[in-house]
Formats: C-alpha cells, structure tokens, sequence
C-alpha cells in the first residue's frame, strides 16, 4: 500500500496516462513555469520583508525624542 491507499502500480498508471496525454515537452513546460512562478514569489516576499524592516527603521526613527535627536546632529556637527 502506497499513499492514502493507493499502491505504487496505481500511481504509475496515472503517471503514464498523464504523459501520453500532455507529452513530456508540455510536462516540462508546465514544471519550469511552476519553479519560475514559486522562485518569483519567494522574491516578493523578501523584498516585503526587506521593506517592512525600512519601515520600522524609519518609524522608529520618526518616534525618537525630539532632545536625542538633537544631541545626534550636534555629534555629527561637531566631528
């Protein structure tokens, strides 16, 4: 017994009925677009991740205390 009570000779059936009806250049196709897809969507989700992290920087920045950052630009003046 295989997965979910499917054997391994019934999945290889439906393997070979699924080639002989898409053909494996369509197969191939399918399976690059899908990996294109899942790599482009990982990449969105870092550049969101990246740019909420910039926000939070700047938010924190803009929650500062007017005196601290006062004395920073005085710092910065004087080197």
């Amino acid at each position: 017994m295989g997965v979910g009570g499917i054997s391994i000779w019934q999945l290889l059936i439906v393997l070979l009925i699924v080639v002989l009806i898409f053909g494996t250049k369509r197969i191939k196709n399918i399976g690059s677009d899908l990996g294109g897809a899942i790599k482009s969507f990982r990449k969105g989700l870092n550049e969101a991740e990246s740019a909420e992290s910039d926000l939070s920087k700047i938010g924190e920045e803009l929650n500062k205390d007017p005196e601290e950052n006062e004395e920073e630009r005085d710092e910065t003046k004087n080197d």
